[in-house]
C-alpha cells in the first residue's frame, strides 16, 4: 500500500459512499487512514455519541475538512446518554470552520443559545431542523443574521416558531434559494409574504400545514392586502409542493401560480380551493413544466369555502396538454371515493395529456374513470415507462394484458385493484420485458401470478383495506 500512487489511493477512497465502509478500509494501513481524514467531508451521527459534546470535537478534529454534519436522534432513550447540548453545538462551530451544511434531527435538548452559535459559521448556506422543539423563532433570527450566505432553510415539525421577523430579514437578505417549512403550526400561508424580494431568486419551495391544526392566519385581511399587492416576480422557481394549503382566489399562494414562468415540477396535495382558472393559469405560463401532482380533497368544511364552488375539469387537462410540451411526469390522486361529485375529470381528458405530451410516469390513484379503453389508448403511448394504478377499479384483466404492448413500459405498480387476476398478468410473464412489478393488496392476484412477470418481483396483500 505504500507504494500505491497517490491517485490510485483517493479513487478508491472516492468510490466508498458508506461511512461503514470508508471507517472499514481506513484501519487496514495508516496511509489510508490519513487519507481519508483528509478527504471526509461528510459524517452523520447521533445516539452512538457519547459523551456527545467531547465526541463530537473529536471527530472534528480528525476529520477538518468536514462541509456536512448531519446530527440525528431519532429513536433516542435516555438509557443511551444524553444527547448534544448547547455547548456541544457551541464547540462544533470553532471546531468545524468549514462547516456548510447542518442537519439537526430530534435534537430537544438544543435551544436558541446554542443555535445562536451557528452565526459563527460563516460559511453555512443549508440548515435543516428537524423537530427541534425548543428552538423558537428568535433562534432562527440569529442564524440569518449570522449567515450571510444561507440558501437552504428547512424546517419540519418546529413547533414553537411564532415569531417571523426570520422570515422579514431573509427576504432582505436575498440569498435563499430552498424553503421548506412543514408541520411548524405557527406559520401559516399569509406569513409567507414578509418574504418580500427574495420570491425572485427562490428555486424551490415546499409547505406543508399541519392537517390537524390549521393556522388560520392566512385569512387575516392585512395578509390578504399584500398578497394581491405582490408583484414580485417568481422567475427562478422551479419546483413548488404545496401539501394541505389553502388555494383560493387573492389569498396565500394561489397569487404565485402565475409569476412562476420557470416552473419545472409542482405537486398540490390536498389543497383547499384549488380550481380550473389555477391549473389553467400555471400551464399557460409555465410552459417548462415536466411534472404535476395534483391529490385534491373532496371534505370542504371551511365556511369560507362552502359557497364558492370547487371544480377541477378536463378544461385543466386540456390546458396543460396545450401548453406544457415537456411534460413527462402526471400524477393524478383522488382523496376518495366520493371525488367524482366535485371533479369531472373524464377518461377523454387525461388520453388529451397522455397523447400530447411526452409522458413517461403516469400515477393514477382513485382515478374510476379510467378502464380498459384508457389502457388500449396506452399502447400508443411511446415514451411511457412507468405506470402506476391504485383503486382503478374499471381495469380488468383485458385491460392488463395489453400492457404488454406499451412501447417502453418497464415499471408497473398496482395496488388494490379489485378488477385484475394473475391471468392479466401472464403476457408480461411471457415477454419479460419489466424491470419492475409491485403488486400490492390486490385480491385476485397471487404470489404465485407474479412470479416471472419482471426482472424484480415485490408482492404484499393486505386486504383489512376492504372491511
Amino acid at each position: 500500500m505504500d507504494d500505491l500512487p497517490e491517485q490510485v489511493a483517493w479513487d478508491i477512497l472516492g468510490r466508498l459512499n458508506r461511512a461503514v465502509d470508508r471507517s472499514s478500509v481506513s484501519l487496514t494501513c495508516k496511509r489510508l487512514h490519513e487519507l481519508d481524514n483528509v478527504q471526509r467531508k461528510s459524517i452523520r451521527v447521533g445516539c452512538g455519541l457519547n459523551p456527545a459534546n467531547e465526541a463530537l470535537v473529536s471527530l472534528c478534529n480528525r476529520f477538518q475538512n468536514l462541509e456536512k454534519v448531519e446530527i440525528s436522534y431519532s429513536g433516542w432513550m435516555s438509557k443511551l446518554g444524553k444527547q448534544l447540548d448547547d455547548r456541544g453545538l457551541y464547540n462544533l462551530s470553532i471546531s468545524c470552520p468549514l462547516l456548510a451544511d447542518l442537519t439537526l434531527s430530534y435534537c430537544t435538548f438544543i435551544t436558541d443559545a446554542g443555535l445562536s452559535h451557528l452565526a459563527f459559521c460563516s460559511h453555512l448556506s443549508a440548515l435543516k431542523l428537524i423537530f427541534t422543539p425548543r428552538i423558537s423563532g428568535c433562534g432562527i433570527l440569529s442564524v440569518v443574521v449570522g449567515c450571510k450566505k444561507l440558501s437552504l432553510l428547512h424546517l419540519i415539525r418546529c413547533l414553537n416558531i411564532t415569531r417571523m421577523e426570520w422570515l422579514e430579514y431573509l427576504g432582505k437578505l436575498k440569498t435563499l434559494e430552498d424553503l421548506c417549512i412543514r408541520n411548524c403550526r405557527a406559520i401559516g400561508e399569509g406569513d409567507l409574504i414578509k418574504l418580500g424580494q427574495s420570491w425572485q431568486r427562490l428555486k424551490r419551495l415546499q409547505f406543508e400545514v399541519d392537517a390537524n391544526y390549521r393556522y388560520m392566519k392566512v385569512y387575516d385581511r392585512l395578509a390578504v392586502d399584500q398578497w394581491q399587492k405582490q408583484s414580485i416576480p417568481c422567475d427562478s422557481m422551479i419546483e413548488l409542493r404545496l401539501v394541505n394549503s389553502i388555494i383560493s382566489p387573492g389569498r396565500g399562494l394561489a397569487c404565485i401560480f402565475g409569476k412562476c414562468r420557470n416552473l419545472e415540477r409542482i405537486h398540490l396535495d390536498m389543497c383547499v380551493g384549488v380550481k380550473d382558472s389555477d391549473i389553467i393559469g400555471l400551464a399557460r405560463n409555465s410552459s417548462n413544466l415536466k411534472s404535476i401532482s395534483l391529490r385534491v380533497p373532496s371534505d370542504f368544511s371551511l365556511p369560507l369555502l362552502m359557497n364558492n364552488p370547487i371544480r377541477l375539469t378536463d378544461e385543466c387537462l386540456e390546458a396543460l396538454a396545450a401548453n406544457c410540451s415537456s411534460l413527462e411526469s402526471v400524477r393524478l390522486s383522488f382523496s376518495d371515493g366520493d371525488f367524482p361529485s366535485i371533479s369531472s375529470f373524464s377518461l377523454r381528458g387525461i388520453l388529451t395529456l397522455v397523447q400530447k405530451c411526452p409522458l413517461r410516469e403516469l400515477a393514477l390513484d382513485h382515478v374510476y374513470s379510467f378502464d380498459d379503453v384508457g389502457m388500449q389508448a396506452l399502447c400508443a403511448a411511446e415514451h411511457l415507462e412507468m405506470l402506476e394504478l391504485t383503486m382503478c377499479q374499471e381495469i380488468t384483466d383485458e385491460g392488463l394484458q395489453l400492457a404488454a404492448q406499451f412501447p417502453q413500459l418497464c415499471i408497473l405498480k398496482l395496488s388494490k385493484c379489485l378488477g385484475v387476476t394473475d391471468d392479466g398478468l401472464k403476457p408480461l410473464v411471457r415477454t419479460r420485458k419489466l424491470k419492475v412489478l409491485a403488486v400490492d393488496d390486490c385480491p385476485q392476484i397471487s404470489e404465485r401470478g407474479v412470479q416471472g412477470a419482471a426482472h424484480s418481483v415485490s408482492f404484499k396483500q393486505d386486504l383489512s383495506w376492504m372491511y
